[in-house]
C-alpha cells in the first residue's frame, strides 16, 4: 500500500522509444483519417488516465469487501477490518507490508446516508486515519498531527447530504459515495502493546447516522463468486479492454463525481462519449481505435518515474511529496494508484525507497552496506521513522532475529563521534553491533524508509533540507 520504485522496469527509454513508435505506427494508419483520428486517440488515453484512480479504486473495493465476515486484510462493506499483528517472512496478500503500525480499515459507501466514525481516547499515541475518496485524494485525516489524540466523532457525508448531525459529531464530507478509511495505529509489536492497541482499535466504531447511539450489528457481506479474487488488482484494470474500462467508468461517475476543477478536461471527453452522470457511449469511437488505448496509457503513466520532475532520486533513494492531494496533475495521481494505492499525504508520511546502492548497483546479500546518519541527522519526524527490508518482490525476509525493520525502537547504539550506522547484511556484524543490524537475504532486495509526520521545518525532507543518506558498500 505504500509508494515504491517496484514498477521502474516499466519505465526508460525503451517506453519513449515505445510510445514514439506508437505515435508514427498510428499516424499512418488509414482508418485514422488525417489529423482528428489521431487527436482522439490521444484523447481517449487522456481519459484513461483521468479515469484510472476510479476505476482501480471500485476494483480495489470489490475484492476488499468480497466476503461474509472479516478475515485477514478483507471485511464486507461496512466492516472495520482490524490487522491483529505484524506480518512474517510467510506473508503474502500484500507487497511492501510494514512492521509499525497495525490497520483499522474499512470501505463505505456514504451514498444512501452518512456514516459515524467514533475514535476513541489513543492516550498520546501515534494514530492516523486518512479517508479517501474515490478518486484517491486524502480529504480528511484525523489523528495526532492533526486532530490530537482525544476521543473524536464524525459523520463522513456524501457529495450530495444535507441534513442536521447529532451533537458533538463533526462533518467530513467525501467528494464521492466510494470512501475508504485507511487507519494506522503505532504498535511496538511486544505482547503488552499489541493486547493494548487491540483494545483501541476494538474501541472504533463505525456505523450509518441512522443506527448511531444505538446497538448495531454490521450484516454479513455478499459474496459474489464472479470475481476474481486471486489476481492482482492492477493486473484485472490492465488487461480490461477498452469499451468495458470506459463503460465502467462512466457508470462509476454516476455516483462518484468528478471536481469541479476537472470540468474543461471533461468538455473534451464527451466528443468521445464519456460523460459524467451518463452511460458510454462506445458508437463515438471505432473498435479499433480502443484496441490501442491501455496499453500505450498505461506505459505513459509509468514513463512518469522518468520524466516527472516530482519523482527525486536521491543517494539511490525515490521517493515524491505529491501524493493524497493531486489537483489536475492527473498522471500522477495515476502513477500513485499504479504503484502505491492508499498513499497518505506528504505531511503524514514519505516513504523513499531503494533498489540499488550509491553506485547504482542493485543490493544484494552477498555483499555488506551501511547506512550512516551524522550526529543529529536521523530522519527527522515528529511521529517515527524505521527501514524496512524487502527481498526482490517487496515481502519480508526471514532472519535470525524475526526482524524485518529497523528504527529507534532497536536501542541504536552511537558510534564515538555521534554518527548512527546500520548494518545491512546478510550474517550478524557482531553481538555488539547487533541493535543497529538490518538483516538481508542471500539474494537481491530492496530497502524502504518510512519517515510519520516528517518534520516540516528544517531539516525536513518536504522542503528538501534534508536527504537521505547513500546505503553504500563496504569494501
Amino acid at each position: 500500500m505504500e509508494i515504491t520504485r517496484r514498477s521502474l522496469a516499466f519505465g526508460g527509454m525503451g517506453l519513449l522509444a515505445g510510445a514514439a513508435a506508437t505515435r508514427s505506427a498510428l499516424a499512418q494508419d488509414s482508418f485514422f483519417g488525417v489529423g482528428q483520428g489521431l487527436e482522439d486517440f490521444w484523447l481517449a488515453s487522456d481519459a484513461y488516465i483521468f479515469g484510472y484512480p476510479l476505476v482501480t479504486m471500485e476494483m480495489t473495493r470489490r475484492i476488499i469487501t468480497n466476503v461474509a465476515e472479516p478475515v485477514g486484510t478483507r471485511g464486507p462493506m461496512g466492516h472495520i477490518i482490524k490487522l491483529r499483528q505484524y506480518p512474517d517472512a510467510s506473508f503474502r496478500d500484500v507487497t511492501a507490508p510494514n512492521a509499525d503500525t497495525l490497520y483499522t480499515t474499512s470501505f463505505f459507501d456514504v451514498g444512501k446516508e452518512p456514516w459515524v466514525l467514533s475514535i476513541p481516547d489513543m492516550k498520546g499515541r501515534y494514530f492516523l486515519m486518512p479517508m479517501l475518496d474515490g478518486w484517491t485524494t486524502v480529504f480528511q485525516v484525523p489523528g495526532k498531527r492533526t486532530t490530537g489524540t482525544g476521543a473524536q466523532t464524525y459523520a463522513i457525508t456524501g457529495p450530495g447530504w444535507k441534513g442536521k448531525l447529532p451533537d458533538g459529531v463533526k462533518e467530513y464530507k467525501s467528494a464521492t459515495n466510494i470512501v475508504w478509511l485507511l487507519g494506522r495505529i503505532y504498535c511496538t509489536g511486544t505482547p503488552e502493546d499489541y493486547a493494548a492497541v487491540h483494545k483501541l482499535q476494538d474501541e472504533c466504531k463505525l456505523v450509518p447516522l441512522s443506527s448511531y447511539g444505538k446497538p448495531y450489528t454490521p450484516p454479513a457481506g455478499k459474496v459474489d463468486p464472479s470475481i476474481d479474487m486471486k489476481t492482482a488488482v492492477r493486473e484485472q484494470v490492465n488487461r480490461m479492454d477498452a469499451v468495458s474500462y470506459f463503460k465502467l467508468l462512466c457508470e462509476l461517475m454516476k455516483t462518484n463525481p468528478p471536481y469541479a476543477a476537472d470540468a474543461s478536461q471533461l468538455a473534451k471527453f464527451a466528443r468521445l462519449g464519456i460523460v459524467p452522470g451518463q452511460d458510454f457511449d462506445e458508437s463515438k469511437l471505432k473498435a479499433d481505435f480502443l484496441k490501442r488505448v491501455p496499453e500505450l496509457s498505461f506505459d505513459r503513466i509509468m514513463l512518469q518515474f522518468k520524466i516527472n520532475k516530482a519523482i527525486k532520486d536521491e543517494n539511490g533513494f525515490a521517493f515524491t511529496t505529491k501524493t493524497g492531494i493531486y489537483g489536475t496533475d492527473y498522471l500522477m495521481r495515476a502513477l500513485v494508484t499504479a504503484i502505491g494505492l492508499g498513499a497518505n499525504r506528504p505531511q503524514d508520511a514519505v516513504y523513499p525507497t531503494s533498489q540499488k546502492d550509491a553506485e547504482g548497483h542493485k543490493y544484494n546479500g552477498a555483499h555488506k552496506y551501511v547506512m550512516r546518519f551524522p550526529k543529529g541527522h536521523l530522519p527527522p519526524v515528529e511521529g517515527f521513522w524505521s527501514l524496512t527490508m524487502y527481498d526482490s518482490g517487496y515481502f519480508f525476509v526471514n532472519n535470525p532475529l524475526n526482524r524485518y525493520s529497523i528504527s529507534a525502537r532497536q536501542d541504536l547504539k552511537e558510534n564515538p563521534d555521534g554518527s548512527t550506522d546500520l548494518y545491512i547484511q546478510k550474517d550478524s556484524p557482531g553481538k555488539d553491533k547487533e541493535s543497529n543490524w538490518l538483516p538481508a537475504p542471500a539474494g537481491d532486495f530492496i530497502l524502504m524508509l518510512r519517515m510519520y509526520w516528517p518534520q516540516e521545518t528544517d531539516p525536513s525532507i518536504i522542503n528538501g533540507t534534508w536527504t537521505v543518506p547513500a546505503a553504500k558498500k563496504v569494501v
